[in-house]
């Protein structure tokens, strides 16, 4: 069955509620790496509940629809799916324990060709679930590599951020821990990939990977932490392409240059020359 774009895109999807605690916010935190130095005043405030601070990415994990891809009606190959772009604006910080409703709804599916896949893109408002208030609006692209060909439009598609050329003006470093994968699939995201040695290499990959998210956030806490002074109500925008798995343990090197407020900005792993997040785009309050 080819995909269903038309039921896709007028999809009416059931509102997901969703209650988090300040433990939820700290686990979320931890699975990122913050707290490795207990000390460090810019990571204890996502960690400790004296003037707790929730993540900026953390509005990724929350709300999400379960099951929506493998629904009969969609037509979408599931098993070749893999996200492929995330792009995420903070209207207002998260409280660091709340009750959030959102919506997610599919607004397009581009058609690349047979045996090229298909773009759909994705998108979800986060609202304070008591006002109404909205904090963050996330929006990605998943790739369904198995579903090109099935005569739908062939654009418009976005166009990734662009990179200045010539050398980066700063390069920021972080280590990860071994087991973080295991800590960052607590958030939701149980895929067994992402734990289990035997199914990694049933994938053609020499061990679990990392979720694309968390890298995306290690990557978030490095830009904060040099062009916002730790102050994470500074970030506004954020967006990333993902380009290469990484594995946890590695170092995470982004590099990044600045013009005004915003921040462009690439990751990769100088180990094994991989460049794992791609086209990045920030934006910073002053």
């Amino acid at each position: 069955m080819p995909i269903n774009r038309d039921f896709l895109i007028n999809w009416e999807m059931e509102p997901v509620v969703q209650c988090y605690t300040d433990k939820d916010t700290m686990l979320f935190a931890l699975s990122l790496g913050l707290g490795m130095d207990p000390e460090d005043p810019r990571q204890l405030q996502y960690v400790y509940e004296e003037g707790l601070k929730a993540f900026p990415t953390m509005p990724l994990v929350l709300c999400s629809p379960q099951g929506w891809a493998v629904h009969p009606e969609a037509g979408l190959n599931y098993r070749l799916m893999v996200h492929s772009e995330q792009r995420l604006k903070i209207h207002k910080p998260l409280p660091p324990a709340g009750t959030l409703r959102a919506v997610t709804r599919v607004d397009d599916v581009i058609d690349k060709g047979e045996g090229r896949g298909a773009i759909l893109y994705l998108s979800r408002d986060i609202h304070d679930d008591e006002s109404g208030e909205l904090l963050a609006t996330v929006s990605g692209t998943a790739f369904a590599r198995g579903d090109g060909g099935f005569g739908g439009p062939s654009g418009p598609m976005i166009e990734p951020h662009r990179l200045p050329e010539g050398e980066a003006e700063y390069r920021l470093e972080a280590t990860t821990s071994p087991q973080m994968a295991l800590l960052y699939r607590l958030n939701g995201d149980r895929n067994p990939i992402h734990a289990s040695p035997e199914i990694a290499r049933s994938a053609k990959f020499p061990r679990p990977i990392l979720h694309g998210l968390a890298t995306y956030g290690v990557a978030a806490n490095l830009l904060i932490n040099e062009f916002a002074d730790g102050d994470p109500a500074r970030l506004k925008e954020y967006n990333a392409r993902f380009s290469a798995p990484f594995f946890p343990g590695e170092k995470l090197t982004v590099e990044a240059w600045k013009q005004g407020n915003e921040i462009s900005f690439r990751a990769f792993v100088a180990e094994r020359d991989a460049v794992v997040l791609n086209n990045g785009y920030a934006v910073l309050t002053s």
